[in-house]
């Protein structure tokens, strides 16, 4: 459902805070970054907290109003906000850190409008909340979801909170996942605008209820608008309390996945 309070405008804003977050990223590629320790493995360089900031400048000028939760500067505004803002400066921190331009920056209203840029594709994946499309070069262009490429994309990072009973890499050694699809590891939520875009069939992620999460939200939004059947691992629907992403092209390859995670 789209959030009431969402107007026609706050997809040109997420877009435009998306936009100014992947000047950032690309300005700042390969240059020595000082690093910032999470812990667990974890950490964020200068390019995150400034992309973040640059993400900051925009929605504070065009919805000075909104509460905003920043991965690296945290909440801002009040708590009972009736407009959220969700933002992932750079996913695939990692990813950057060692050269690898398989990054991605996520703005999201919760519920409502989102933007993910690729700042090295030089596209910016939309959604009002009811379409979905990339824009490039000042051209959009809808998105239309396919598992044709049968590629899947799979998220092996901890934690793991479903295992036992499920875990990312089993599912790629299931015996029927070979003969159907093909697996890849982007390591950021880059994959599920590709997901929306018919770059990837599917994408498979463990992890609590990610509709609120700064992480996914934008992903979510996008493929959700561009008509792919998404629900947690367990088959509940995304922000309803299940757990985990299935972001599948279409119903015939989310059935699948499914049949292959239960058993």
């Amino acid at each position: 459902m789209i959030n009431s309070f969402v107007d026609a405008a706050d997809v040109e804003v997420a877009t435009a805070g998306a936009s100014a977050g992947a000047d950032v990223v690309r300005t700042l590629y390969g240059q020595r970054l000082s690093r910032i320790d999470k812990g667990e493995g974890d950490f964020a360089t200068a390019a995150d907290v400034r992309a973040e900031q640059a993400i900051l400048d925009v929605l504070r000028a065009a919805r000075p109003d909104d509460a905003v939760l920043g991965e690296e500067g945290g909440q801002r505004g009040a708590d009972d906000a009736a407009r959220r803002w969700l933002v992932d400066p750079l996913c695939g921190t990692l990813n950057y850190a060692v050269g690898n331009m398989l990054v991605a920056v996520n703005v999201a209203l919760r519920d409502g409008a989102a933007a993910v840029a690729d700042p090295f594709g030089a596209e910016v994946f939309c959604t009002d909340g009811t379409s979905a499309w990339v824009r490039q070069d000042g051209v959009d262009t809808p998105l239309a979801p396919t598992p044709a490429t049968q590629l899947v994309d799979v998220n092996l990072d901890p934690p793991f909170p479903s295992a036992p009973g499920f875990r990312a890499v089993d599912l790629l050694a299931h015996p029927d996942f070979g003969g159907r699809f093909r697996p890849r590891v982007v390591s950021t939520t880059l994959a599920l605008a590709w997901v929306a875009a018919g770059r990837r069939a599917a994408y498979v992620t463990d992890g609590g209820d990610l509709p609120g999460s700064v992480h996914f939200a934008a992903g979510i939004a996008l493929c959700r608008a561009a008509g792919c059947v998404v629900t947690g691992v367990d088959g509940v629907p995304v922000g309803q309390g299940g757990r985990g992403l299935v972001a599948a092209a279409d119903a015939e390859t989310h059935g699948l996945l499914m049949s292959m995670i239960r058993g």
